[in-house]
């Protein structure tokens, strides 16, 4: 703990993870000043990182994963919610003190490993600059000591500190940023995608470095991806997001054995099997949510071949399923229970009130409708849902079709 730092201050009662977030949200407005469109980027997210532990944060394009990374590296404010760290809220981190302990305890990872690194600067730079920021107390000899350590570490040879960015591979910079982040010895990374612009054949040797970084530097990673092969390689806990929104999470096997989200279902089932044969799954692949205003009711209604009535009236909420948390109505329903039912009722957008559920709505949970359906090598995220960034120009409301007809493919066989 940093010296001055109140162990008091922004406490959480009986926090016992590493990382936590409560409702965390973030909206960015767009056009002028009087503008009234407002694009929800993340909503409500409950997340939790325990120590030594790897979680994958997986969706599609625009599902607002790296604005998760964002908020919690402090690049972003949330808009709405809490994040504890250790138990104690980022919210009360103002000082520049503060601040550096924080940075230093939660490291990033970037995506793209050509744009990480200063093109006029040697490889050590970024590293010993870390080390004299967050670890004053190490002399120069030392510095350099440390710098060769963590790149031994990330199985790199340190003659490589003395190249430019220009002069290594992608998977080499990739390495290069982990030993980065790993000098002033975290013990949280962030790691947006570090895979995604590596050719196939080196990223198992990134992904493998990872679990071995959870053994070595007794650290956590939350690993965020749009992959789900290589989330069930490396994650402990898979956290699946779609607009903003987690629709489920759960242990990797579990979710991996017996997925109960349709859109996690899909998600599984557009994973690649050799042995299989081609099959026929049905989802519409529809256009992108509506995450600009959104009103009421789930965001995946408009592609989802299990939608019923009242999913586009009630806004599910997580609700505990065996070892998942899912947020759908159907699949509470079929877990034997009903999310409405239970007292899961949805929110007003914007204001939090809650409402008791009527007759109606509860008779609802029994008119299922279907879906069109697709082959199996089609994508269902060929349209990118949102931007995690303000997006310039307008994205287009999904279309409201209720006729639509089709099966799930079992995704167990996956």
């Amino acid at each position: 703990m940093p010296e001055g730092q109140n162990p008091n201050r922004g406490v959480e009662p009986g926090g016992e993870f590493l990382l936590k977030t409560v409702d965390l949200t973030r909206h960015f407005r767009l056009g002028g000043m009087f503008s009234k469109r407002i694009l929800h980027a993340v909503d409500d997210l409950d997340l939790t990182i325990r120590e030594r532990e790897i979680v994958a944060l997986v969706g599609e394009s625009g599902s607002g994963k790296s604005t998760v990374a964002r908020l919690l590296a402090l690049l972003y404010r949330p808009t709405k919610g809490e994040v504890y760290y250790r138990g104690r809220s980022i919210r009360s981190l103002r000082r520049r003190k503060d601040l550096l302990w924080y940075r230093g305890e939660v490291s990033t990872v970037f995506q793209d490993p050509f744009s990480a690194f200063s093109p006029v600067y040697r490889i050590q730079h970024g590293v010993l600059r870390n080390l004299a920021l967050h670890r004053p107390e190490l002399g120069r000899a030392e510095r350099q000591m440390e710098a060769e350590r963590v790149c031994q570490t990330v199985g790199m040879s340190p003659a490589m500190l003395r190249k430019f960015p220009h002069e290594l591979s992608g998977s080499e910079r990739q390495r290069i940023g982990f030993a980065q982040a790993l000098a002033v010895k975290p013990k949280l990374i962030l790691a947006d995608e570090p895979v995604s612009m590596l050719d196939v054949s080196i990223r198992a040797e990134v992904l493998n470095m990872m679990t071995d970084l959870r053994e070595q530097e007794d650290v956590s990673i939350l690993y965020i991806t749009h992959d789900l092969a290589s989330a069930r390689y490396v994650a402990d806990r898979i956290v699946v997001m779609y607009a903003g929104y987690l629709v489920e999470t759960a242990p990797s096997e579990t979710l991996l054995a017996e997925p109960k989200h349709p859109y996690t279902q899909l998600l599984l089932s557009a994973v690649a099997e050799p042995r299989q044969k081609a099959e026929e799954i049905s989802a519409d692949t529809g256009e992108p949510p509506k995450v600009i205003n959104p009103t009421e009711g789930c965001r995946f209604r408009w592609r989802c071949p299990r939608a019923i009535d009242v999913c586009g009236q009630i806004t599910p909420k997580p609700t505990p399923i065996g070892e998942s948390l899912v947020s759908c109505h159907v699949a509470v329903r079929e877990a034997g229970g009903s999310s409405i039912a239970a007292g899961v009722t949805g929110e007003a957008a914007g204001s939090g009130a809650s409402r008791a559920p009527s007759k109606g709505e509860l008779e609802d949970l029994d008119n299922p409708t279907g879906a069109a359906s697709i082959t199996h090598g089609q994508s269902y995220g060929g349209h990118a849902a949102s931007s995690d960034e303000p997006p310039a120009g307008e994205v287009c409301q999904a279309r409201s079709s209720h006729e639509r007809s089709g099966s799930l493919r079992d995704p167990k066989a996956v």
